[in-house]
């Protein structure tokens, strides 16, 4: 593939070339009058720098709500632009004379609008008709609006981009941001206990995708990586998910894969008042327990239209009681007759609460179209409050017995713990931001300033553990069921005999980790005059400064005054602990485990020097600039430009010293890097639309893989220390993408996307065997690949069967399949490997789902898929390398309008009970096997 990776660097490096081009030409250029416009790039429209004399005015649907996404064309010039997210577009026009618009939008009728010369000064107002082939019954929020409203802003985008559309969103039983996503072409996710936390885009890990809420970046809670929890941020405070798969040069470049921007709602969405509601319960199918959620947002305009005002709000909370039981696998028995073992097996039984709390505000002024004044904010906040109660055996602590093969064993000696966690843990994001748009002659100038913040913290991370004095022979036998195998303890009950289990220790834990950005944009967008076409030259930059400070508290007790006045019969309550069909006891009472913890965590001796080795302070400063020319040229649109980010990263941390002294450490580092950017669309025809992009990226290293910091972590009878490398490279990748998309009448598209991702310095985290204070431990640590490269294609139809007789008109499907594949090559040999393929990273993704709307009825059933990925890396053994096992799950949505504006619905989730498995090597070495079950839900939407 030697030749395909240069061939990239070439490309990318030609966009400079274009860019050069561009330049000289413009040199001799004036600042224009008269010139033809430009179409507008997505989310632009009605902002767009336009010389000359201009009409502006917005579009609207028969409910009051704006349509982004329309093609505003002028009849006598062939010009064009496209409307915004408001509905707002400005278009340039002949000096003279009436001037004739035409407007489509797939799934309408195109509409024709004169314009007198005498009244090019009043915004033009424009309600597009019902649907093609639509009743007069108008359903508010229907499935097919939200698809339309999604493929118009595709469509008309410069760049490879997916929409997905507030009430579009609605329609799946997606409760959070990342499951929301994952309907998306090219989009997997990662989940926990069964709820999806983090996003992987065409195939690559999930920190390679920067994800901002209104333009405004966000940090990642979770203090180990850069990839955002986005099980922190609900669904139901979003207006549009846009994710951009090729970047373009005025976006920052820390998006190697994709860039995702979480748009929320805005008081001009509508023409006027504007409400919103939603409530409703679920029935857990594990424990039988109950979730619920509401959300509401209202929004209105005052003042002629010229100011506006929303608030919204979401809650949620869900209870879950998933079964889990995890196995360690390693070589074990004696040198001459080594075998693939167990080390450790635990038996989890969760008692889970979550809760999700968001609210929105905005505050926007516009008093005449050249000028827009806003304030906005947001506020999410999810707690996770989970008990947990844990059966241990503890294999090596034995002896294995001669017999022993790869699928069973026997040990004599064995260990049996019985352990009760309860964890709370506070994620909190925060963002606002303030920002003036001012057309200014011809150009327009952007100011913006903003300020974000990202919290992570347990409040309570305790642990009471009990141990056993007795010391059973125990055998394993994986050769029949390797995801519930069997464990002969279960039929001689040994862990039943509450009166031989003694105090162990206890453990607390407390971490608070908070990263706070501040940043301030500047930009300049003027029409440039270029013979008969109209060039906008766009320049800016931006500022922002980072700072990290992840704080955690060690505590350990394992003395005699340490041990709780009860014994563990006495600490038991009266529910049963069962995972799956093994039998566990009885559950810890909360309250008496709750009361301990309370009485002795003040006396518990802190660890040291974990309570100092796992603190660090962290500053990243970055400085990007940027400049752009875009042009379109009849019906090619060519962009070019050049953006330039220089970064100043430093950190301190403390380590111990070989001498077993503790000493501070710092790490400073910076680098600036080129980013230079080709983007071209072609539109064939008004439907069929190609695209090409060469484009560069950046990822820059999760903060503690780049602290001079080592991070222990002891669970169960395994230690394991994370170890920094300040010496870590960013991660760049050259980008080249293409993609042909035809939209279909009168609503459906059929695309095709291409893309090669060529990586150089490739962050890879080794795990082996080694040592740690003297202890044998396994360690983990990221280092640099040389090379690597990420290819695959992606393929999308939607389609609602218009053409059918009768009622099957009303059918419909969305199906998506992307194929990747992925590998690095380390600067070094591990066990004999170099080449390693890439964590996250799926070789087939696709989802499928059937849709039937007619009137005031919809029903969806949807399934989505990803296959096998890498999850963990064993230096030492190959075979030993952890995977998830790809994951099939499907669900079921149905609605009825019971009167305009109101409907009843009903979500079935996860309804085959899929499992969650991960494996050592090959399927049959089970390292976890979990299972959530199945969720219905049912509720009313109200949108007025």
């Amino acid at each position: 593939m030697a030749h395909i990776t240069s061939r990239a660097r070439g490309f990318a490096g030609a966009s400079l070339l274009a860019l050069a081009t561009f330049s000289a030409g413009i040199a001799h250029a004036q600042i224009a009058g008269g010139a033809s416009a430009t179409a507008a790039p997505l989310g632009a429209g009605a902002t767009t720098p336009n010389a000359g004399p201009t009409v502006s005015g917005h579009v609207y649907d028969p409910s009051g709500a704006a349509l982004p996404g329309v093609r505003v064309v002028v009849d006598q010039t062939g010009a064009q632009t496209t409307t915004s997210l408001d509905g707002g577009f400005t278009i340039a026009v002949p000096a003279d004379g009436d001037v004739s618009l035409t407007f489509d939008y797939l799934s309408r009728p195109r509409q024709n609008h004169m314009v007198a010369f005498a009244d090019r000064a009043a915004a033009v107002e424009i309600t597009l008709g019902m649907p093609e082939g639509s009743n007069e019954v108008i359903v508010i929020g229907s499935l097919l609006d939200t698809t339309a409203r999604a493929l118009n802003q595709q469509r008309q985008a410069d760049n490879t981009t997916t929409i997905l559309s507030a009430d579009a969103i609605g329609r799946f039983p997606d409760p959070n941001i990342a499951e929301a996503l994952q309907r998306a072409p090219g989009i997997g996710i990662e989940r926990d206990q069964g709820e999806g936390r983090y996003v992987n885009v065409r195939g690559a890990p999930a920190e390679f995708s920067a994800v901002t809420v209104d333009g405004v970046a966000i940090a990642s809670v979770d203090p180990t990586t850069r990839a955002v929890d986005l099980d922190t941020l609900p669904s139901d405070i979003v207006a549009n998910l846009e994710v951009s798969k090729s970047l373009m040069p005025d976006q920052e470049a820390d998006s190697v894969a994709g860039a995702i921007n979480i748009k929320t709602r805005s008081p001009f969405d509508r023409k006027g008042l504007a409400v919103n509601a939603m409530a409703g319960a679920s029935y857990n199918q594990f424990g039988g327990t109950s979730d619920y959620r509401a959300s509401g947002s209202v929004s209105n305009v005052f003042a002629g239209r010229t100011v506006g005002l929303l608030l919204s709000g979401s809650y949620s909370s869900t209870h879950r009681r998933p079964d889990n039981v995890e196995n360690v696998w390693d070589l074990v028995g004696p040198a001459t007759n080594r075998v693939f073992g167990i080390t450790e097996t635990l038996f989890k039984d969760y008692d889970t609460k979550r809760e999700r709390i968001a609210g929105t505000a905005a505050f926007e002024v516009r008093p005449t179209d050249a000028t827009k004044i806003w304030v906005r904010g947001s506020y999410a906040r999810f707690k996770d409050d989970e008990y947990r109660d844990r059966l241990s055996i503890i294999w090596t602590d034995g002896t294995i017995q001669p017999g022993a093969t790869n699928q069973s064993a026997t040990y004599t000696n064995t260990r049996i713990e019985k352990q009760v966690r309860h964890r709370v843990q506070l994620n909190e994001i925060w963002t606002a931001m303030a920002g003036l748009e001012q057309n200014v002659g011809g150009g327009k100038i952007t100011l913006t300033g903003a300020w974000s913040k990202s919290d992570q913290s347990y409040p309570r991370r305790d642990e009471l553990l009990f141990r056993s004095t007795l010391r059973p022979t125990i055998t394993y036998d994986f050769s029949g069921d390797a995801d519930l195998p069997r464990y002969s303890l279960f039929q001689t009950g040994e862990h039943l005999r509450t009166e031989t289990f003694g105090f162990r220790e206890n453990a607390y834990r407390s971490n608070t980790t908070a990263t706070e950005e501040k940043s301030f944009l500047a930009r300049f967008d003027a029409p440039i005059d270029w013979g008969t076409n109209t060039v906008t030259l766009s320049v800016g930059g931006k500022y922002r400064d980072r700072d990290i400070n992840a704080d955690e508290e060690r505590l350990r007790d394992r003395r005699a005054s340490a041990a709780p006045t009860q014994t563990l019969a006495q600490l038991l309550g009266d529910d049963e602990s069962r995972n799956f069909d093994y039998d566990l006891g009885r559950r810890f009472d909360e309250d008496a485990a709750n009361a301990y913890f309370d009485r002795t965590k003040a006396t518990s001796e802190r660890r040291m020097p974990q309570s100092v080795t796992a603190d660090y302070l962290a500053n990243e400063k970055i400085m990007g600039i940027f400049g752009m020319l875009r042009g379109q040229f009849g019906d090619t649109t060519v962009i070019g430009g050049l953006r330039v980010e220089t970064t100043d990263f430093r950190a301190s941390a403390t380590r111990v010293l070989p001498n077993g002294s503790l000493a501070p450490t710092l790490a400073k580092t910076g680098y600036t890097e080129f980013f230079p950017n080709l983007t071209l669309r072609q539109a064939f025809n008004e439907n069929l639309i190609g695209r090409f992009a060469l484009w560069r990226g950046i990822n820059r290293p999760n903060f503690p893989s780049v602290v001079p910091r080592a991070l222990e972590t002891t669970d169960a009878n395994t230690v394991r220390v994370d170890l920094g490398n300040p010496n870590l490279r960013p991660m760049l990748a050259n980008n080249v993408d293409a993609g042909l998309e035809y939209y279909i009448r009168p609503l459906g598209v059929i695309s095709a996307n291409a893309f090669y991702k060529d990586l150089t310095d490739y962050r890879y985290t080794v795990t082996r065997q080694g040592t740690y204070l003297g202890q044998a431990a396994i360690l983990t640590q990221a280092e640099n690949a040389p090379e690597g490269k990420l290819y695959g294609i992606e393929l999308n139809w939607q389609q609602q069967f218009k053409f059918l007789p009768g009622l099957l008109g009303g059918l419909g499907v969305f199906a998506n399949y992307t194929y990747t594949q992925a590998d690095a090559k380390l600067a070094q040999a591990y066990a004999g490997r170099q080449t390693y393929a890439l964590p996250g990273q799926s070789k087939h993704m696709w989802n499928a789902a059937l849709f039937y709307e007619q009137g005031p009825v919809n029903l969806r059933v949807s399934y989505t898929k990803r296959s096998d990925y890498l999850d963990e890396v064993n230096a030492d053994n190959s075979a030993l390398d952890l995977y998830w096992e790809g994951r099939g799950q499907l669900d079921a949505t149905a609605s009825v309008q019971l009167m305009k504006g109101i409907n009843l619905f009903f979500e079935g989730k996860n309804l085959t009970n899929s499992a969650g498995v991960r494996y050592y090597g090959v399927r049959q070495r089970v390292y976890e096997y979990e299972k959530f079950g199945y969720s219905l839900f049912g509720g009313v939407r109200v949108k007025l």
